[in-house]
């Protein structure tokens, strides 16, 4: 096989093959193999037609166009492989010269991952926001836990803000009931927000029996963009009594002997939380910095298909453009640069890593699929069967490679918040404290908590 490469642009290339005709004979023989076995000719038996009788009677360019077929792929990637080519996406093929008994000539284009030089990407400086614990937060947390022991007990009175009320709610659309949107019983904190925006305003000062009705329009499912109406009638208003805040509460909701230790203990918690937050935002900062640093041209096709891809996605589940995007041709750009950074970012990170000799253990890989599987709605065994399964296991040790490269630069990075203080992310690297083995479940009244329109 004699082959040649011709650049096009940064990002793709041609490859001019030529290959002996004897290069073919296995895909030719295995071609004639499958014509006797799948015709019937008089005076012989399935499987035994000589090849003279299949030319005969069906002609050899059907069969020399099969095994042509059958051969393409192995000859591309073979030639692929003499060249060093890293392909993005398929090739476009075409067979320019085929002269049975002698040879066969094609080119391929293909797209290819784009040669750039890569930035300076030991000791960046990045800046992430302050980690401040404020009192005010460290008072709504502690809230928050004295909320799981609150008893709660039926008031009489008008539904004010924290308060927990028992909805029937009716949705319906030009007087047509819509069972999507109705539901009896429906425990609700008011104020807590998980209901359609606008309705808990009108559940405020609605004591038990009342009744108040709202509009809306979804911005998808099958009532999108349509006005549905919502009757919602409390059948009851409870309130809450929480327990007071002292060292009884501390022993009652944690390891801790005292109210000042349960304090220390959620600021340091905090504290742990604001620092993880500087590692995410030092991550995306890194990254940032990187790509304003290079330029890394993206091949236009692979582009032009994952947004096509998006497209079809986003139509297939039923998603509605966002309400505030009026025009698509400014919606597909949109779409088009998060997929050109998402790639840049993608080629960077690879190239940092072969830079860098960064691997992937099987232990890290394990520990990325028990994390993501969740997201799917699946167990990690049937996620790594998936993943089988569609072939992207590579993909995701890909993924995981990635994440470790990004973190390779933060921790060589200068990071500072703000205020100009120096951050030390290593404490992340170190084993959380322990928490405690189990926590007393708190003796409340059900809320009967379910899905809500």
């Amino acid at each position: 096989m004699k082959s040649s490469l011709e650049s096009l642009s940064p990002t793709r290339v041609k490859l001019s093959v030529e290959v002996p005709f004897s290069d073919l004979d296995d895909q030719l023989a295995a071609a004639y193999k499958r014509s006797a076995s799948q015709v019937n000719v008089p005076g012989f038996r399935r499987g035994k037609v000589p090849t003279r009788v299949i030319d005969q009677r069906f002609g050899r360019g059907t069969v020399l166009q099969e095994a042509v077929n059958e051969a393409l792929p192995g000859l591309y990637e073979g030639a692929v492989l003499e060249h060093e080519v890293k392909a993005m996406g398929q090739p476009e093929v075409e067979v320019t010269d085929l002269v049975d008994g002698e040879r066969l000539v094609f080119w391929a284009e293909v797209d290819i991952e784009p040669e750039f030089d890569l930035p300076e990407y030991e000791g960046i400086a990045l800046e992430v926001k302050d980690a401040i614990v404020g009192e005010d937060e460290l008072d709504r947390h502690l809230d928050e836990l004295r909320k799981r022991f609150a008893t709660v007990k039926p008031v009489e009175k008008p539904a004010a803000e924290g308060d927990l009320v028992q909805l029937d709610i009716v949705g319906a659309v030009n007087g047509e009931p819509v069972e999507d949107y109705s539901i009896a019983s429906y425990s609700h904190e008011v104020g807590s927000g998980g209901l359609v925006e606008g309705v808990d305003e009108k559940l405020v000062g609605l004591s038990a029996g009342e009744k108040a009705e709202f509009t809306f329009q979804p911005e998808a499912g099958p009532q999108a963009g349509i006005d549905v109406s919502l009757e919602l009638t409390v059948t009851e208003v409870r309130e809450r009594e929480l327990p007071a805040a002292d060292d009884e509460f501390a022993q009652l909701a944690s390891e801790f002997d005292t109210l000042d230790e349960l304090i220390s203990d959620l600021g340091n918690r905090l504290a742990r939380m604001r620092l993880a937050e500087q590692a995410l935002g030092a991550r995306e900062k890194a990254l940032d910095a990187l790509l304003a640093a290079v330029e890394i041209p993206v091949p236009e096709s692979v582009v032009r298909i994952q947004v096509e891809q998006h497209f079809e996605s986003e139509h297939g589940e039923g998603h509605s453009h966002d309400a505030e995007v009026d025009d698509i041709d400014a919606h597909r750009a949109e779409v088009a640069d998060e997929v050109t950074r998402g790639l840049q970012a993608q080629l960077l990170l690879d190239k940092i890593a072969d830079a860098e000799g960064v691997a992937v253990s099987q232990e890290e890989l394990s520990r990325w699929l028990v994390s993501q599987a969740p997201r799917y709605g699946m167990s990690p065994d049937d996620f790594v069967q998936a993943l089988v399964q569609s072939g992207q296991v590579q993909s995701a040790v890909a993924e995981v490679r990635r994440s470790k490269t990004v973190d390779l630069v933060v921790r060589q990075a200068q990071i500072t918040d703000e205020s100009g203080n120096t951050v030390d992310l290593s404490v992340l690297e170190q084993e959380p404290e322990s928490a405690p083995e189990s926590e007393p479940e708190p003796e409340v009244e059900s809320s009967g908590e379910t899905t809500a329109p």
